[in-house]
């Protein structure tokens, strides 16, 4: 955790960069996620945000780009399109990661969404 903490140091913005390999079938993906969003627990720098955008998927870090030493989970809004850092009120859209609210300037952190066969979403980077 220390050397995760020291590395969220490079920059303003700078989410860093942890190995990230996850595996999931769609079938569980559609059983679990909320609003067509995966939340998955201890992977990459502060979990996973999987996304189904109706034509594919994406993935994000839930770390927040806004001051990202301090490890703030951004949490999925209500409506399935947007995610907030409740630490500051910063706002992205879950379509493709991009800023919608001030204090957010930089993306979320995504990775590369494969679907392999016809059933399985694997994420890494």
């Amino acid at each position: 955790m220390l050397l995760v903490l020291l590395s969220c140091s490079k920059g303003e913005g700078y989410v860093p960069e942890l190995p990230v390999n996850y595996t999931t079938t769609i079938q569980l993906f559609n059983y679990n996620a909320k609003n067509g969003i995966l939340e998955v627990p201890d992977v990459g720098v502060a979990g996973l945000l999987i996304v189904s955008t109706g034509t594919g998927y994406k993935a994000y870090d839930r770390c927040s780009p806004v001051n990202p030493e301090n490890l703030c989970k951004i949490v999925p809004d209500a409506g399935g399109i947007t995610a907030t850092d409740p630490c500051t009120g910063a706002k992205w859209l879950l379509l493709d990661g991009s800023p919608q609210k001030a204090p957010a300037v930089h993306y979320l952190k995504s990775y590369t969404v494969r679907i392999q066969g016809s059933q399985q979403i694997r994420v890494t980077n």
